[in-house]
């Protein structure tokens, strides 16, 4: 039980320092004061971050300096002299994402608040290393068209993709197993930073997912919470007491991995049971686009006949390897978020819960399930927020960046 007179938790994370060499973890808390309250004076700003009045004055100011704050309207009518709010400047910086996934790349720029500003996508059926990295040095010069003078305000770009692409292609099949054994011994991170002069961050795409769900969704008012991504294929992370936990060889909430036992289920994974995957496969088999995973027809009476034996087997798979997980971790909740059509992660949502409620928790908490905040754009702006935190935020270990 926290003592009566000591600050708050959140308090106590947003405590700066007065010591002398501290200018720019105390500029960052700051930041981050006004990022997770909203617009405040600096007599607010001087409260919440425990740092002194001349200290919050100092660094105000060469935040307004730097572009990357605004003064707000004045608030009258209260005692005292008028305060003067503090906002930051959603133009002050912006960040490109990159998302390479099985079936797409996406590029994405996000202004300082984290909202996204431009978007394109390239779809393909299968990731060729130089197609694709023909395609981000394509994307990085539309949105460097796109932006023009506001270029300059571009702090780096944040890169997200599976880990081991090359040995995807064992559970793609053929003629994807060709395509993706190309990725073996290629550096990725190395070939991208050829491409542009600005700094470039990487995480796990389910990692980066993760990260925008955490910083600009249910993670602002939930700390403890499995995060579940269904795409081509399914994976997940993990926030336990507000931070993302990876563990020593980035597989802590590697959801897809999960074993998932029960009848007909020995020696299968949850990506082999509840990814996108094996809903392509079937349409391919009837003749049908396996794109239309994404797109809403997916649910037309037409294709039920697929549709329905998936959201069955991936909606009971799901169940299963959350109550295991709820067992180990005591999780406050559950949050599924996806790019598949959002008609068909509706759908897997309400099978998900009827199947979640079906399991036993005696001696356990069932965790809420949510659907995720973000959406299908998840796993780019996740990578288009990691130059951003590694720039402005003072926790620097919110994610813990994937180079394997």
């Amino acid at each position: 039980m926290t003592p009566k007179n000591s600050p708050s938790k959140d308090l106590r994370e947003m405590r700066g320092s007065n010591h002398v060499g501290m200018r720019q973890f105390n500029e960052r808390t700051v930041l981050r004061a006004i990022r997770h309250h909203g617009a405040m004076p600096k007599a607010d700003l001087a409260r919440l971050t425990q740092l002194t009045s001349q200290t919050v004055a100092t660094i105000v100011t060469r935040l307004i300096d730097d572009g990357l704050v605004l003064k707000q309207e004045r608030i009258r009518g209260k005692m005292g002299q008028p305060s003067v709010p503090l906002a930051l400047n959603a133009d002050g910086a912006y960040s490109v994402g990159l998302q390479i996934g099985r079936r797409s790349l996406e590029v994405v720029v996000t202004d300082f608040l984290g909202t996204m500003r431009h978007q394109w996508q390239h779809l393909y059926p299968y990731p060729a290393p130089a197609d694709v990295l023909a395609k981000i040095q394509e994307g990085l010069q539309l949105m460097q068209t796109r932006m023009g003078k506001q270029w300059q305000r571009v702090v780096g770009i944040g890169l997200s993709a599976p880990l081991a692409l090359h040995l995807w292609g064992d559970v793609m099949g053929e003629p994807a197993k060709q395509v993706l054994a190309q990725w073996e011994g290629v550096d990725l991170l190395a070939q991208v930073k050829q491409l542009s002069d600005l700094p470039v961050e990487f995480a796990k795409d389910t990692t980066a997912a993760c990260v925008a769900e955490l910083v600009q969704g249910h993670g602002r008012a939930m700390e403890n919470f499995l995060y579940v991504f269904v795409g081509t294929f399914v994976g997940g992370g993990l926030v336990l007491d507000g931070h993302m936990v990876n563990g020593p060889r980035g597989n802590a909430g590697a959801i897809g991995s999960m074993p998932v036992s029960g009848k007909d289920r020995q020696g299968l994974q949850l990506l082999e049971l509840a990814s996108g995957w094996q809903l392509e496969q079937a349409l391919i088999q009837a003749g049908h686009d396996p794109l239309l995973v994404q797109q809403d027809a997916i649910m037309q009476d037409a294709f039920a006949q697929w549709v329905q034996p998936w959201l069955q087997q991936a909606a009971s798979a799901l169940a299963a390897s959350m109550a295991a997980a709820s067992a180990l971790l005591d999780l406050d909740a559950v949050v599924v978020d996806g790019s598949l059509s959002p008609l068909l992660m509706q759908a897997l949502m309400t099978h998900t819960e009827q199947a979640l409620n079906a399991q036993r928790f005696d001696g356990l908490h069932q965790p809420q399930l949510l659907k995720g905040q973000v959406g299908g754009h998840a796993r780019a702006l996740g990578a288009s927020l990691l130059p951003l935190h590694a720039q402005f935020f003072p926790d620097m270990d919110i994610f813990l960046k994937q180079v394997g």
